[in-house]
């Protein structure tokens, strides 16, 4: 793994000795919860655009009132 020398410079200017492992675990952990809520995302407007979800949708909307007398 490499990282860019001007990057290298700037976070040995302006990060503390001994936090530069903290703020890359800190930075990659928020990198890694926002590509997961992309994935999210994405899997729920494939399903909500999936015909066959659409029509499972139907089955189970007609099962809620199933038993219940008024």
């Amino acid at each position: 793994m490499s990282v860019d020398i001007t990057t290298y410079q700037e976070v040995k200017r302006t990060i503390p000795d001994g936090q530069v492992s903290s703020l890359v675990d800190n930075l990659l952990k928020e990198y890694f919860k926002k590509k997961k809520k992309e994935e999210l995302i994405a899997g729920y407007k494939s399903a909500a655009r999936s015909k066959i979800v659409r029509e499972e949708d139907k089955v189970w909307e007609g099962t809620i009132e199933d038993g219940i007398n008024e």
